[in-house]
């Protein structure tokens, strides 16, 4: 059965977090993000996002708290969430993935680090190589512990009902389209 909640994955710096913030926003959805969520736990542990994620790789309760988290989420209604592994654990929801080559998202990562405060504090980067760099090794460490937890691949785009290129529409235009094919997808039985 069809849930009310909208997942929302995507490569780094693909839009994640802004289209989430506006889906909500015209749908009259509550918001989730499992990456705000992550880095938060990576700041009280005095953490940067890169080394939450390395130790994240050997001890498997940083993973476990978020992803418990995300399966309490399943019981609510009309949420949209952000975050890399929700696909998996709310299988009845829409599940949107959004493209970005990490050439072009080192690009976007580097202007947000400059009014986001909480990625401010949590990645400290102040150059497109060094975002490169860091967002390749995040990439990898994050999929390492996909797979060795869960035997998941959350870039393969079979496991999607929508996938947009955030390089070729704008915010706006990635919003619409999903609340567009978000509507049909509720509205069919």
């Amino acid at each position: 059965m069809k849930k009310e909640i909208i997942t929302i994955n995507g490569g780094l710096g693909s839009g994640k977090s802004s289209t989430a913030d506006l889906v909500a926003k015209e749908l009259g959805f509550k918001r989730f993000s499992s990456g705000d969520f992550f880095r938060q736990v990576g700041l009280e542990l005095g953490l940067s996002i890169n080394e939450i994620n390395i130790r994240a790789e050997t001890d498997k309760k940083i993973d476990e708290m978020t992803d418990q988290k995300l399966r309490d989420l399943n019981n609510k209604n009309k949420i949209v969430i952000d975050s890399r592994t929700a696909y998996h654990w709310i299988p009845e929801s829409f599940k949107v993935y959004l493209n970005l080559p990490p050439e072009i998202a080192k690009d976007r990562i580097l202007s947000s680090l400059k009014v986001e405060k909480l990625r401010q504090q949590s990645e400290n980067m102040s150059s497109a190589e060094e975002v490169y760099k860091k967002i390749t090794e995040r990439f990898e460490s994050e999929q390492k512990r996909y797979w060795d937890l869960y035997k998941i691949n959350n870039t393969d785009k079979k496991n999607y009902d929508l996938i947009i290129d955030t390089n070729k529409n704008n915010l706006e235009q990635v919003v619409k389209i999903i609340v567009l094919e978000y509507k049909k997808w509720i509205a069919e039985n």
